[in-house]
């Protein structure tokens, strides 16, 4: 029996046509959604999940639409797309339940959060002919940080250039963005040349450790190896984790040769040698760089 007294027999899902000629609208998503988290009728594995047991989910949806337009799908970046919204909406719908906030307001927040970002595109004709755009994004976004602080109720706390940095960001995607946070007050090099220089000395620093057998001292030495070479990629303005993906998916496409050759050579993996993998990786490389 439900809360207004409605049998729990009598409460079914509407009748939907996934192949219906027309299409689904977000309204309809949103309405999908709220049924698949309604009790009784709805999907019990929907039912039980919260803002944390979705979010990995949330987080690698954003990576498989980064991954198709990385490989130039637009058939898989629109269904991906599809997926990444799918998330943006159950956490939309988990709030409203708990009368936080539905959808509507993070479409409206997001909105008006475009417009006062933007004012030389939508304010009026003075507006945009006297705004100054130099750094006008990260001014805007100060002022909207402060105003939050000034309505809440908590006690001030001093306040970091780094706190913009969220801590739960990909490593590689979080190190380029402390090092931009603490250029903006100068801590930063001044070119590349000296990063480069600092590529090697961190390399010189994690050998020493390898010879000296120090497990911490090697993961520490490591990890700022990392983040010099993070440093790298942000002042030849490359995306670090873009780049180590393509990194990734030559590896694959090359391994795979390997694999292929392996199979027509016929013998177990363990009676070939390293040497003559090489050659065949050598092949993928040949052949990729032919344009084959």
């Amino acid at each position: 029996m439900t809360d207004r007294g409605i049998p729990d027999s009598d409460i079914v899902a509407p009748v939907l046509d996934a192949a219906r000629p027309e299409p689904y609208t977000l309204g309809e998503l949103i309405g999908i959604m709220a049924v698949l988290r309604t009790p009784v009728i709805g999907c019990p594995w929907d039912i039980e999940q919260t803002f944390r047991s979705i979010a990995p989910y949330t987080l690698e949806e954003a990576y498989e639409v980064a991954d198709a337009i990385e490989r130039g799908d637009l058939y898989d970046l629109r269904e991906e797309l599809g997926d990444l919204l799918l998330q943006v909406v159950y956490h939309a719908r988990i709030a409203e339940e708990q009368g936080s906030f539905a959808f509507a307001n993070v479409v409206d927040a997001i909105s008006r959060k475009m417009v006062r970002r933007h004012p030389y595109v939508f304010g009026d004709a003075q507006t945009r002919a006297t705004v100054n755009r130099k750094g006008l994004w990260d001014r805007i976004k100060a002022e909207e940080k402060a105003a939050k602080l000034n309505g809440s109720t908590a006690p001030a706390k001093p306040e970091s250039l780094l706190d913009a940095v969220p801590g739960n960001l990909p490593a590689l995607t979080a190190a380029v963005k402390l090092q931009n946070q603490a250029g903006k007050i100068g801590f930063d090099w001044p070119s590349l040349k000296p990063v480069l220089d600092k590529v090697k000395e961190e390399i010189a620093e994690l050998e020493a450790e390898i010879e000296a057998g120090a497990g911490d001292a090697i993961a520490e030495e490591y990890g700022d190896l990392l983040f010099v070479l993070s440093n790298v990629a942000r002042h030849l303005k490359l995306d670090p984790e873009a780049a180590l993906r393509a990194a990734n998916a030559k590896f694959a496409r090359r391994f795979r040769h390997v694999e292929t050759r392996l199979r027509e050579d016929g013998r177990p993996a363990a009676e070939v040698s390293l040497d003559e993998m090489d050659v065949w990786w050598r092949e993928a490389k040949a052949a990729e760089k032919a344009g084959g």
